[in-house]
């Protein structure tokens, strides 16, 4: 692996506070001079914005250019989608404005179910600081400006640790789902490669939800997170539940919405952007 620079310039919707602390991913952090360092497959890269540029520097498997460009899904014309969005209602092109930069990444599948599987119940700096202990004790190691960086562990990996082993890792109830899915995944009981061909999305969220500690919420996060790429979910949680009650179902006790109400609700309104549409209002209500 060597050390690789790729730039780019007049690109639209890219900011990085809007992308990496938009509740997609746990595994890029802040610097002191605003930049973020990010680990995902076996690359570590730090991405700075200066005015119109964004400079890409890090140490990759492969082409930084292909990696960067296939990650940060910048052959999408973000621009358009936001007009489109746009056009629904004050409050989604408010809400627009205020996430503009947000990008999806195509993070790696795999990592994209255990990341949200810990997530279940589970706070930002927790879910973090679990990753980083799973990376440090059963990834690849990396070196970086004189750092240490980890790998994401593979399946492979992870296939003999016991459930002690996580508990250790400070995973709590979580331990033995995480140990159910890895043997489920190792033993292609439920086949990875398989569900990246599959096209209908109702078919992959099926065969997630079989995955221990994969719930609807978890499950579509991964659908929309990952490589998987479907916009048409669209995840609901606390604050989503919220902002669509307050927004558009306008019910006195917004705990008794439902989630079919709510699924209904978005895919009349947004259809098949649903999922975009989704994090531009979650990411505004939650930060704004």
């Amino acid at each position: 692996m060597i050390e690789q620079k790729y730039k780019i310039t007049g690109i639209d919707s890219f900011e990085l506070k809007d992308i990496f602390e938009c509740g997609q991913c746990f595994r890029w952090n802040k610097q002191e001079d605003g930049s973020y360092i990010g680990v995902f497959s076996k690359n570590v890269i730090q991405v700075k914005k200066e005015s119109q540029s964004i400079t890409f520097y890090g140490k990759c498997e492969g082409d930084i250019e292909q990696i960067v460009k296939q990650y940060f899904d910048l052959d999408r014309d973000y621009k358009k989608i936001k007009e489109e969005l746009s056009k629904i209602d004050n409050h989604m092109e408010e809400s627009i404005k205020y996430g503009e930069g947000i990008r999806i990444l195509n993070q790696d599948l795999w990592e994209t179910i255990i990341s949200f599987i810990i997530s279940a119940n589970n706070n930002i700096p927790r879910i973090k600081g679990i990753i980083e202990r799973l990376a440090k004790n059963y990834g690849t190691k990396i070196e970086f400006k004189g750092q240490e960086y980890y790998t994401f562990p593979s399946p492979e990996q992870l296939k003999n640790v016991t459930v002690e082993e996580y508990r250790k890792l400070g995973l709590g109830f979580r331990d033995i789902r995480l140990y159910e899915t890895t043997q489920m995944i190792v033993k292609k009981e439920i086949d990875l490669e398989e569900m990246q061909k599959n096209p209908k999305t109702l078919e992959v969220r099926e065969q997630l939800l079989k995955l221990s500690g994969v719930g609807p919420k978890v499950a579509d996060c991964i659908l929309l997170f990952s490589t998987l790429k479907r916009f048409e979910v669209f995840p609901i949680d606390v604050w989503v539940r919220r902002v669509m009650n307050d927004l558009y179902i306008k019910q006195e006790d917004e705990t008794k919405v439902s989630k079919n109400q709510i699924e209904k609700m978005a895919q009349e309104k947004f259809g098949n952007l649903a999922g975009l549409a989704q994090q531009y209002l979650f990411y505004w209500r939650r930060d704004a």
